[in-house]
């Protein structure tokens, strides 16, 4: 993980950063493509740096992919955060949410590929607990409104975007297209109706969603 420091960050300190933005995209891409079982050496191939480097930043294959996890969980924080004071309107805020999730340059659920191989630690427990609080509050806004429908948790919505962002074979470009139709359709099964044809099966809580990461 990265530790914190204190003033502006020198030269070298700066080309260490872009180094490890650059592992950590190549990660990314890696385990997307090949999964769990991905060679870290392609990992340092396509970051462009040599495998002793990033064995120091990185001991483990594992510490690589709870830097990952660290990183989307504050990503969506951060959406979520912007989202609801950038819009007033809670339903406005939600479904922007959403969209911008979606169309991040790194979209893509790391869930179905390092999901449950990674044990909980204070950090991730804390990172959890900020995007848990985020999207409380956009859910909450949006129920108190009365534009979501009651039985729709936050937890859904990390869920929701893993199954709206599975890689597809096409330009980046028309797979978000096709990720934020599939979402426009999502809205409006969302939104509170006047008369349900059906209840959905039980809403996830946060118990559940952390129990897909974490290792027993």
């Amino acid at each position: 993980m990265r530790a914190a420091r204190t003033g502006p960050p020198s030269g070298r300190q700066k080309e260490a950063d872009r180094n490890d933005e650059r592992v950590l995209r190549a990660a990314r891409e890696v385990f997307a493509e090949l999964g769990w079982n991905a060679p870290v050496s392609e990992i340092a191939r396509r970051a462009g740096v040599g495998m002793g480097s990033l064995y120091r930043r990185y001991p483990a294959k594992e510490d690589l992919a709870q830097a990952l996890r660290m990183q989307g969980m504050d990503e969506l924080t951060a959406l979520a955060r912007r989202a609801a004071s950038e819009h007033a309107d809670p339903w406005t805020a939600l479904a922007s949410f959403l969209r911008a999730a979606l169309s991040a340059p790194d979209a893509g659920s790391l869930l179905p590929l390092i999901g449950g191989r990674l044990p909980a630690t204070e950090e991730i427990d804390a990172a959890s607990g900020r995007l848990k609080a985020a999207l409380d509050g956009l859910v909450d806004a949006a129920h108190r409104s009365g534009a979501l429908r009651a039985d729709v948790s936050s937890a859904d919505l990390p869920l929701l975007l893993s199954h709206l962002s599975p890689r597809l074979p096409t330009a980046a470009e028309r797979a978000t297209e096709l990720h934020l139709r599939y979402l426009d359709l999502v809205l409006l099964g969302l939104q509170n109706p006047s008369t349900p044809d059906r209840q959905p099966d039980r809403a996830p809580d946060w118990t559940e969603l952390t129990g897909l990461w974490n290792t027993p």
